[in-house]
């Protein structure tokens, strides 16, 4: 269910009434910082400079809750900064450039730390056996739960721009607001249901406020005892340097390199959305019938030929079929991510460590996707170049994935 409430968050700020919006209202290069930026290349440096935070405050967080065991606490506590970030948004207008961006970061910030804690649940509750099935659940209620709320934000969207109501930015502002208050609304299911997180039988060895730090690095020292996890890890670096960075400029690349209107480009990423519920079973059930590995590793090459298809697109309609393609392997890669990470986990009470180093793969990944991506934008003036950096990331995912193979039954023989 928190899947349910903090996806609205991912859809309808992250990848589309939010980019299109900001498209609509901030000019083709603004001035920072003494020079003159692409609005694109803006845009994709301040998601990149909002994970950089949360991937120096998750080792922070981590070691706190693992050792007072409150995940809860800050899991309520990111959620609560998120959705409140989401409903200020409503004073973001073209005069308020610098509010906007610096609300979507904080919005950004808020999400991504309460997934820190989110997913260290996931072995607490559910055995090995079901966390596949658990994982791809938890996305597919997102999928549907934001897919519904986002129906409902496009409905007052289309409706003031084809009766001509003249209700001006409102509706795409007032979206915003909505999205805090499903987020925040909904997560109270999770927050009286979920149980109290287990806290850590050992004693910090260091100020908790800097242990988190030590802890991922004595993560990353134990790593050469797993070496199928390091290996995994290695790949699930790379290919998510690509998904990551494709989920959160994929709406500016179809505004500003195929020209769609903010209706289309809202429709193009419903598409997505409600393919993906369809995908997230799929690679599951696909999963069940072969291993994990085989199932990442069909996804990562599915998505090497949506950077080729992608680059040679020109029209709306090539970009709806790009949709449907996205769709399908991106609730796929997601979930089965993170349940084969929480599978090759060691025995463990300090799940959180270990999601944290996890987190901060994925963090620092697409800080370095985005900041890439915004970089070759800008010194080719356009992002179909961007696109080609990004499928160097599949393939280099792919290779090093090859090179992970478990023992058991969820993976190569």
């Amino acid at each position: 269910m928190y899947d349910w409430a903090n996806s609205t968050y991912s859809l309808v700020i992250a990848s589309t009434i939010f980019p299109a919006y900001y498209t609509s209202v901030v000019p083709r290069h603004v001035s920072l910082f003494g020079r003159m930026v692409d609005r694109d290349a803006l845009a994709s440096y301040a998601i990149s400079f909002s994970f950089l935070l949360i991937a120096i405050l998750s080792p922070i967080l981590s070691s706190i809750a693992d050792y007072k065991g409150n995940k809860k606490a800050f899991m309520r506590f990111f959620c609560y900064l998120g959705s409140l970030a989401c409903i200020l948004m409503v004073f973001f207008t073209s005069s308020s450039i610098g509010l906007g961006l610096t609300l979507s970061i904080v919005a950004a910030v808020g999400y991504c730390g309460s997934i820190v804690f989110y997913n260290a649940y996931l072995p607490e509750i559910a055995a090995e056996e079901d966390q596949d099935r658990v994982s791809a659940k938890g996305y597919a209620l997102g999928y549907i739960g934001s897919v519904i709320l986002m129906v409902g934000c496009l409905v007052a969207i289309i409706l003031n721009d084809e009766l001509q109501l003249g209700w001006g930015s409102w509706p795409a502002r007032l979206s915003f607001v909505s999205v805090g208050l499903w987020w925040a609304g909904f997560a109270q299911v999770t927050f009286n249901v979920l149980p109290a997180s287990k806290s850590s039988e050992q004693h910090p060895e260091h100020s908790i406020l800097v242990n988190g730090f030590y802890e991922l690095k004595k993560v990353w020292n134990q790593l050469k005892n797993y070496p199928l996890l390091k290996r995994y890890l290695l790949s699930f670096f790379f290919y998510n340097m690509g998904v990551q960075t494709v989920m959160y400029m994929a709406t500016y690349f179809a505004a500003d390199e195929i020209k769609m209107k903010s209706t289309q480009l809202i429709a193009t990423i419903l598409i997505i959305q409600l393919v993906a519920i369809f995908g997230a079973y799929l690679f599951s059930v696909l999963s069940k019938a072969t291993n994990n590995i085989f199932t990442i590793a069909v996804a990562i090459s599915g998505w090497i030929f949506i950077c080729i298809f992608a680059y040679f697109t020109t029209t709306p309609m090539q970009f709806y079929a790009l949709a449907f393609c996205v769709g399908l392997v991106m609730g796929g890669i997601q979930s089965m991510s993170r349940s084969t990470y929480s599978k090759l986990l060691p025995e463990t009470t300090d799940t959180a460590s270990y999601f944290s180093f996890y987190d901060v793969c994925d963090k620092i990944g697409t800080v370095l996707g985005t900041l890439s991506f915004g970089f070759a934008s800008e010194i080719s003036h356009g992002m179909r170049n961007s696109v080609l950096a990004l499928m160097a990331y599949f393939i280099i995912g792919f290779v090093l994935l090859m090179f992970v193979k478990m023992k058991h039954k969820l993976a190569f023989a």
